[in-house]
């Protein structure tokens, strides 16, 4: 069984936000799922779900910094290894538009990744970093010292970024589903 978890926040003023790219992406692949199944609300491990034979879509409802609560009930509840965890996020640190695939490593500031960890007790699971680039990157270094990057991951996309996303949100499916199907060096290989 393979656990897919979309990071991002409830709520429909949080819908279209940067950091609900995770979200966005887990949707994009329940619509591929070939099966009845369709989206629950599961209160017990506090998350939306979509279960076919092989594969849980998962969104937690926790928020976004509390991510690990969901994700630890829903590992420890079915005893997945965590070879068989992904979660997908956003990434302030890549450009916009670029998708990366590793597995462990620090959280890079991301607090739903800083909650994983700490609930999890480990590191060790493959995340799909999906870039959203920061307004650094954008408007030039000078900027540094008034960048509020909690403010900008909970802002929408400038309209001038929207078919970048899009294409960025189609690609990470892909990804995701090559890497269900050949493994993480395989994956990297392939998309890197």
């Amino acid at each position: 069984m393979k656990i897919v978890v979309g990071l991002g926040n409830p709520g429909k003023q949080y819908l279209v936000t940067r950091h609900n790219l995770g979200f966005q992406v887990v949707e994009e692949l329940g619509k591929k799922i070939p099966s009845v199944a369709s989206w629950s609300h599961d209160e017990r491990l506090k998350s939306k779900v979509l279960q076919d034979q092989q594969l849980f879509l998962i969104e937690p409802q926790t928020y976004m910094n509390n991510s690990g609560l969901a994700v630890a009930k829903i590992v420890n509840f079915y005893k997945i290894p965590l070879g068989d965890l992904i979660v997908i996020h956003d990434e302030l640190d890549l450009p916009l538009g670029k998708i990366k695939v590793k597995q462990g490593g620090g959280s890079a500031g991301h607090h739903g990744i800083e909650s994983i960890v700490a609930n999890l007790g480990t590191d060790d699971f493959v995340r799909v970093r999906l870039g959203i680039g920061n307004q650094i990157s954008q408007q030039g270094e000078k900027d540094l010292a008034f960048f509020d990057a909690s403010h900008f991951v909970l802002e929408p996309f400038l309209p001038q970024e929207k078919t970048k996303v899009k294409t960025m949100i189609a690609g990470a499916v892909d990804l995701v589903e090559y890497l269900l199907k050949n493994g993480l060096a395989e994956t990297q290989n392939q998309f890197h």
